[in-house]
């Protein structure tokens, strides 16, 4: 398979890079005249500013073969055109009136290819001209009103969320494409917007709003649904438990777990629905509880009983864990060594 990248930041070339797990042969391209992709400048202060690229274009950027073009000058963009020709997959994140003045648009391209299956990533949606950076969608799609302490203010995911997720429904709809393709012989035109995957994203809290009409507030890592989901303990050693307990059952284990069966007997916290109600007066009460154990015996006691819990982790611990380490990629890229995580995770067995 052949794949053509013209998309530039975090959701367009995270598509390529699946492309390229899979085993596609993917095109980069990049403005020669501006340097290139952005996000080669996006360094850290940690990063050698001498560098081509930084970190961030390194973590979407693997297996590519990287081409500086300026699709104003004719020698370059007739290259693209001969290279479209037999291409699959086209992914781009122009907005419609960009993509038409460089005649890159899916109009323009299907002529030179009908069977091309043309990838766009829009920020507010096909026809808007509005600069769209992950941020501005966290706050549009009310995700940032949702996130945060009780008396903090507003605020966004450390990642860049509404991308990922955006690239996710490309791929998706990318994947079906083929598929259609493999039927009728024809290319395609799919199309995903920063906002509608933000908005598709809300999920229980959307159903929340437009069934019971309860308007989501912050709640730090609290569920508003069930409790004690998201309340975090400190350990005897000093460590931090985050709990996700999600039935009575659950909750009888966790009490049987922690030696306070006093706890579990008390009617205010019976069901879920009486815990919602008292979850402030429980989590007092599991305060107390953990102190009394190391986070090793919690997470040791908890897997034997599969009881819902987990370690709240910064990121060199992460990667203390072989799972996580079992997923870096590494790659030479312009005489750097880079490194990243795989975003082709699923196990797939031919039978």
């Amino acid at each position: 398979m052949k794949v053509i990248e013209l998309a530039s930041v975090l959701a367009g070339p995270s598509v390529g890079m699946f492309f390229a797990e899979l085993g596609a042969r993917v095109l980069k391209i990049e403005n020669k005249k501006t340097g290139g992709d952005v996000t080669r400048s996006w360094k850290l202060s940690l990063e050698d500013p001498d560098n081509s690229i930084s970190a961030y274009y390194a973590s979407v950027n693997y297996h590519k073969e990287v081409i500086f073009l300026d699709l104003n000058e004719r020698a370059d963009k007739e290259w693209l055109y001969n290279e479209i020709k037999d291409a699959d997959i086209l992914i781009a994140n122009y907005r419609q009136k960009s993509a038409m003045k460089l005649g890159v648009d899916y109009q323009s391209l299907k002529v030179l290819n009908p069977k091309l299956i043309y990838g766009n990533i829009s920020g507010f949606g096909e026809d808007s001209d509005r600069v769209a950076f992950d941020v501005v969608l966290q706050a549009e799609s009310g995700f940032m009103y949702m996130n945060g302490q009780p008396d903090g203010p507003a605020t966004k995911m450390p990642v860049a969320l509404i991308d990922v997720l955006a690239a996710h429904q490309l791929k998706e709809g990318l994947l079906y494409a083929l598929w259609q393709r493999e039927i009728s012989g024809e290319g395609a035109y799919v199309s995903v917007s920063l906002i509608e995957a933000a908005l598709s994203a809300l999920s229980n809290q959307a159903s929340n709003w437009l069934m019971a009409g309860h308007l989501p507030k912050r709640m730090g890592s609290k569920h508003p649904n069930i409790a004690p989901y998201g309340e975090f303990f400190s350990t005897k050693d000093g460590k931090q438990i985050v709990l996700a307990i999600g039935n009575d059952h659950q909750f009888t284990k966790l009490c049987k777990m922690l030696n306070v069966f006093h706890i579990a007997e008390n009617i205010k916290f019976a069901d879920n629905f009486s815990r919602n109600k008292h979850r402030h007066e429980l989590e007092l009460e599991l305060e107390i509880a953990f102190l009394n154990f190391d986070a090793k015996y919690l997470l040791e006691e908890a897997e034997k009983m599969a009881v819902p819990l987990g370690l709240i982790r910064n990121m060199k611990e992460v990667f203390d864990l072989q799972i996580a380490d079992e997923l870096i990629l590494e790659e030479t890229i312009e005489g750097q060594e880079t490194k990243r995580l795989k975003s082709l995770i699923f196990k797939y067995n031919k039978q």
